[in-house]
């Protein structure tokens, strides 16, 4: 008797209910025992679409368990539930072929794996899976585009700051706020400055907690304080609700919070442990910040956008004096010696520095292209 495993799988669930899953799983139940095959495990990825290319932690299990020889079956509701994508589909067949697999069977009709007509077949409803995937991809962003030239409200979730539920209604009091924090970036004030100021006076946030740096900025950025439907990060149309803020000062927050000349964080290049250490109380990382007189040092940093105790604070040149220390005799070891040379266990780990070094320097080609103005905040 086939060991089977049945396949589940649901694009789109919002309440969770898995009641998708569930009228899946029962068609495939049935069909397992008609077909005399011992169910032994069900793999269900609930809400995960299987174009978008996300990970599903329940099919890698379904291969996985394919491969070990756990299960010799497969019974799924439709092959679409199995594969959107062709490259899936054929990487299922090079495990099937491993593993010496040829029993996949849905309800909506089987497919033999022991034949090339029955494998074509399988690519040919693979195809159509696709093409429909991408004509529906196609007509939401379509819609999308259509609805945000139109200016129109699209979407859920939880309401912007300074409306109301419906998203059209100002909401009197939040409004004064982002007019006061428009005033004051507009004037100069970093928007830090502007967060503390909000957190010492208990200003909540939508959500009622604290307020950090980039949900203050990414308001201040939104064209919709000023009456503009956004798309993609751009500006395309005035907005059937209205604004809390005249368009012109949204021209100037943007050109100022995207001025590459405005930078934060120019000081951290002259600290040598930057992100490397943690709070021994807390846990947290430390950050650099000069003390009075301009003394550097590594603080546990609290308040906007820092969750650190605040207790602990190390003066920079004795610090990193004693680490670079322990680093040059730490090169000078014969256990690095026999790492480098391909003898020690270390060795393992130099190819990720070279990834790593390759992700640090297209980040900061697409800052320098950024900068150049060579390509648009949406991009970005």
């Amino acid at each position: 008797m086939p060991r089977a495993g049945i396949y589940a799988r649901i694009s789109s669930d919002r309440d969770g209910q898995q009641l998708g899953v569930r009228r899946q799983l029962e068609d495939c139940e049935k069909l397992a025992e008609r077909k005399g095959w011992q169910v032994v495990e069900r793999y269900i990825d609930d809400d995960v679409s299987a174009y978008s290319g996300h990970r599903r932690p329940d099919y890698r299990r379904l291969l996985d368990d394919l491969r070990s020889g756990f299960i010799d079956a497969v019974v799924v509701w439709h092959l679409d539930r199995l594969h959107r994508q062709p490259k899936e589909l054929e990487e299922f067949f090079e495990v099937c072929d491993s593993s010496g697999v040829r029993n996949l069977a849905s309800v909506t009709g089987d497919v033999d794996l022991a034949n090339d007509d029955g494998r074509f077949m399988a690519r040919i409803l693979g195809a159509v899976s696709r093409k429909e995937s991408d004509d529906k991809s196609r007509r939401i962003k379509r819609k999308a585009l259509e609805l945000a030239q139109a200016g129109k409200i699209a979407g859920g979730g939880t309401r912007p700051f300074g409306y109301e539920s419906d998203r059209k209604t100002i909401r009197a009091d939040e409004a004064e706020v982002i007019r006061e924090c428009a005033r004051r970036v507009l004037a100069g004030e970093s928007i830090r400055s502007v967060c503390s100021d909000l957190i010492e006076r208990g200003v909540p946030t939508v959500s009622g907690g604290e307020w950090k740096t980039q949900t203050l900025r990414t308001i201040l950025m939104s064209g919709r304080i000023s009456g503009q439907r956004e798309h993609h990060g751009e500006l395309v149309a005035q907005a059937e609700w209205p604004g809390i803020i005249d368009p012109a000062e949204t021209a100037r927050i943007r050109a100022l919070l995207t001025d590459p000349e405005r930078r934060t964080n120019r000081t951290a290049r002259r600290y040598l442990l930057m992100r490397l250490l943690r709070c021994g109380l807390c846990g947290e990382t430390l950050v650099s910040r000069p003390k009075a007189g301009g003394v550097r040092a590594y603080v546990c940093a609290k308040g906007p956008n820092f969750s650190g105790c605040g207790r602990i604070s190390v003066i920079a040149d004795s610090l990193e004096a004693f680490v670079v220390e322990a680093v040059l005799y730490r090169l000078d070891s014969p256990e690095l010696a026999a790492a480098l040379s391909g003898r020690g266990e270390d060795v393992a780990a130099l190819p990720w520095q070279q990834e790593l070094d390759e992700a640090q320097f297209q980040l900061d080609e697409l800052a320098n292209t950024y900068g150049e103005r060579a390509i648009t905040l949406s991009e970005w």
